[in-house]
């Protein structure tokens, strides 16, 4: 008799009895996860967590009596706990989200909308997967529990690169003078782009990156990023050209695609469905890669939970592209660079302060 699975235990902080409820419907559709109990606010939370111990927080940025900010430094500072913000749509919000990851969030995600039963299963997924991620997220030197990482089969169907763009076919480009950097990140991307972006020159090959964030979040993102390094981070626009020292970040809820005309490399940004279960998807970058620049092209799959990238880093490493993962010991979740290395479509794996490097080195070689 198979022994049964500790479920993932959720307290969730929220000073809206609707958004609540909401959250507890969407997260106890997974039976890995419970909802332990729920809080209006940061006071209340801490009674509760002197109680029990959760496993998982969500946690709200504005709130009475304490923002949500504020809470997350105590946690961290006090007894670390793996923390997913949660947040409604704004600009302004976004700029705030920003600090939170910089205080030891380990994800963002939206407040589900009641009402459109499609954008309800949809972002129902892409907070289950959040938890989930958290759950098994490293903090610190920390390693948590590492559970079981594959999604739950009640998800809705899971979509392949095939419901973007077709599979690459024939003969990819051959080498040309510039080579384009393709990255993939998901939870705890936010700081390990950060960490290697800070480590490239002015002069480095362009790159084009997928990170799983919300829609608007990208936005402050690539601008936190800009001031901090010396290549130029900007939110991809559709057309923009891939250039040397510069950073494209697909916006979110957009997938991103790398296109060729003539030796020339610019994105396209275009809607659609959920690949993989995300939008935007490191699979459509990855094989939009294979597609337009082959051996050009350069695959990093970095620190995330699932399986989104495997698929299209193996198509890049047979279309002569050189690939890398992350390895293990530096990730947040090794879920994704796991899958890509099991897919056969890695070359090397290297810890996080040697990507820049890699990626210095390829260019060198190009």
């Amino acid at each position: 008799m198979p022994i049964p699975t500790k479920k993932i235990r959720v307290l969730i902080i929220d000073d809206s009895a609707s958004v609540r409820q909401a959250l507890t419907h969407v997260l106890e559709q997974d039976p890995e996860i419970e909802v332990m109990g729920a809080a209006s606010d940061p006071f209340m939370a801490a009674k509760k967590i002197q109680e029990e111990m959760p496993d998982v927080i969500t946690l709200d940025v504005e709130m009475p009596r304490m923002d949500g900010i504020t809470f997350l430094r105590k946690i961290m500072s006090q007894r670390p706990i793996p923390v997913v913000m949660c947040s409604s749509l704004t600009e302004e919000g976004s700029e705030t989200l920003m600090q939170a990851l910089e205080a030891g969030a380990v994800d963002i995600i939206l407040k589900p909308k009641i009402g459109a039963a499609d954008h309800l299963a949809e972002s129902g997924a892409r907070i289950r997967q959040a938890v989930k991620g958290a759950a098994v997220a490293r903090l610190g030197a920390v390693r948590r529990a590492m559970a079981a990482a594959s999604a739950s089969a009640n998800v809705t169907t899971k979509l392949t690169a095939d419901a973007v763009l077709p599979p690459p076919s024939g003969r990819a480009m051959a080498k040309t003078t510039e080579m384009v950097a393709c990255i993939g990140a998901s939870t705890g991307g936010t700081e390990a782009l950060r960490v290697m972006l800070e480590q490239l020159p002015a002069n480095s090959p362009g790159m084009v990156i997928v990170q799983h964030m919300p829609e608007k979040f990208t936005a402050a993102f690539a601008k936190r990023l800009n001031s901090l390094c010396e290549v130029e981070v900007k939110e991809a626009v559709h057309g923009d050209p891939v250039l040397r020292g510069h950073v494209l970040i697909a916006p979110g809820d957009r997938h991103m695609m790398l296109e060729r005309q003539g030796a020339r490399y610019h994105v396209a940004v275009r809607e659609g469905p959920l690949v993989s279960r995300h939008r935007p998807s490191v699979d459509v970058l990855f094989r939009s890669a294979a597609r337009a620049a082959g051996a050009n092209a350069m695959g990093v799959i970095m620190t995330g939970m699932g399986d989104d990238g495997a698929r299209g880093m193996a198509e890049m490493h047979q279309a002569g592209a050189y690939t890398v993962a992350q390895d293990e010991a530096s990730s947040v979740v090794f879920g994704m660079p796991k899958e890509a290395i099991a897919h056969g479509g890695v070359d090397k794996i290297v810890s996080l302060d040697q990507i820049a490097r890699e990626i210095l080195a390829a260019d060198r070689r190009h």
